[in-house]
């Protein structure tokens, strides 16, 4: 037997952690055991990585808050410190990668979730403090990014429990519900800050001064303080409820992933698709303030910024079933022509003379949003197929670790275009030959008839 079998030392394991068979393509097994394993597996890992996408966005729904209470951080500054997750994502998504194979979906998910306290007590304290140096604040946004690293263990685990029949319904699920997350922390934190839920134990307000408008006070410290319940209670159910896929491998087998052209083509498609979710989410709040926030009457960005993850969350759930149905490379198709289209839509509108405009630049941002969502799904669908199951877990994981570098290029890119241009519409340029590119080698490679790798 091959040292990376599916069942290789499955005897050695220990039985609470590590399962000893596990063949879902085997419809009598699937049935019998591994349906109701497999979706309560789903179930919790899909809670804690919400939770995960949580702490990963709640710098981006505190910033614009910041220079009302205190704060004296110029745009550039609150850029990055957008930017300072996605840069930590990318880096923990590249260790995640290899950890299920090593240390098991129980353990993975349950420490990994227990390590996003750190970021939540970090910025509880930390907007309660407007003297704090700026280089504190840029570790506490870079420890926000232990929440985007979960991902490439998550979803590699998910694709290990399912057939491959289901796996691009069960990853658009998981992946989906999960970015829930940044809708929920971008439209919970305007409502839970408004007032002192938590009393004396929470601590007390900050004085916000908007820009028009009476001061008034706020609890910004409840934008991380109000998760803390649930991730004590989802951490104990990762660790009562989850088993291990045995899947093993160490990291030296798992780096064949890089000598297949397939993986680094598959994470540009990924960066493309999660990429532009991950990065306009952590951005589009800021990008409303900077582009219409000076006009009269301006905008409150958190009012309309949770829509786009919402609506990019909700387009992967129904992608899903529809990749598995028609195949997941000519869902891709469709989707980049989405974003490359709306993309230019939205160049016209990044340098408005009135608010009269602003509904259509949200219209096409949610639009990007929307095919961004169903190019994730679909992508999720192209993996399993292109690739055996450890290998698939692998790429899985990679190209999620490159994909969420999103914030961090997004969030500095976009700082930059403003700095030397004045608009975003540079960045936005860069992004449309991207996304050109990448329909190019998606639909050469894989959606084609004829296509290498059809899938």
């Amino acid at each position: 037997m091959s040292k990376t079998s599916p069942q290789r030392g499955a005897a050695d394991l220990n039985p609470r952690t590590w399962l000893d068979k596990w063949v879902p393509e085997d419809a009598g097994f699937w049935e019998a055991t591994g349906k109701r394993l497999a979706w309560r597996t789903l179930i919790i890992t899909t809670l804690n990585l919400t939770m995960a996408f949580v702490v990963w966005f709640v710098v981006s729904a505190l910033v614009v808050r910041l220079p009302n209470v205190g704060f004296k951080l110029s745009p550039t500054e609150l850029f990055w410190l957008i930017a300072m997750p996605g840069l930590a994502a990318g880096i923990l998504r590249t260790l995640h990668t290899f950890l299920i194979p090593i240390y098991g979906t129980r353990h993975v998910v349950t420490v990994s979730t227990l390590t996003l306290l750190i970021p939540f007590t970090g910025w509880f304290y930390a907007v309660q403090h407007p003297e704090i140096p700026y280089w504190v604040l840029l570790v506490f946004a870079f420890l926000a990014g232990l929440g985007g690293g979960n991902f490439s263990s998550f979803m590699p685990s998910t694709s290990l429990f399912f057939p491959k029949r289901l796996v691009g319904t069960a990853l658009a699920i998981q992946a989906g519900v999960g970015n829930f997350g940044v809708s929920v922390v971008q439209f919970v934190t305007p409502w839970i800050i408004s007032f002192g839920v938590f009393g004396i134990l929470g601590g007390g307000p900050q004085v916000f001064t908007p820009a028009e408008g009476n001061p008034k006070p706020i609890w910004l410290q409840n934008a991380t303080l109000i998760y803390v319940p649930f991730l004590l209670l989802f951490i104990p159910a990762a660790w009562i409820g989850l088993k291990s896929v045995p899947v093993r491998a160490n990291l030296r087998e798992q780096l064949d992933i890089f000598g297949n052209k397939n993986t680094w083509m598959m994470t540009s498609l990924y960066l493309m698709t999660f990429g532009t979710f991950s990065g306009f989410s952590a951005t589009f709040p800021m990008l409303i303030k900077q582009v219409y926030g000076v006009l009269p009457g301006g905008p409150d960005p958190l009012t309309y910024a949770f829509f786009g993850p919402l609506v990019g969350s909700m387009a992967r759930v129904l992608a899903g079933p529809i990749s598995d149905r028609f195949g997941g490379a000519i869902v891709t198709h469709f989707a980049g022509i989405g974003l490359l289209a709306c993309t230019i839509g939205v160049v016209f509108y990044t340098q408005p003379s009135s608010m009269a405009e602003f509904p259509v630049f949200v219209g096409l941002m949610l639009a990007v949003f929307f095919f961004s969502g169903v190019g994730n799904a679909s992508t999720f669908k192209q993996m399993p197929t292109i690739f055996e199951p450890r290998q698939a877990s692998g790429v899985i994981g990679f190209a999620a670790a490159m994909a969420a570098f999103g914030p961090f290029l997004w969030g500095s890119l976009i700082g930059v275009s403003f700095s030397a241009t004045g608009s975003v519409n540079a960045f936005l340029c860069g992004l449309i030959v991207f996304y050109m590119i990448n329909i190019l080698i998606n639909w050469w490679y894989y959606a084609r008839k004829g296509a290498e790798r059809r899938c």
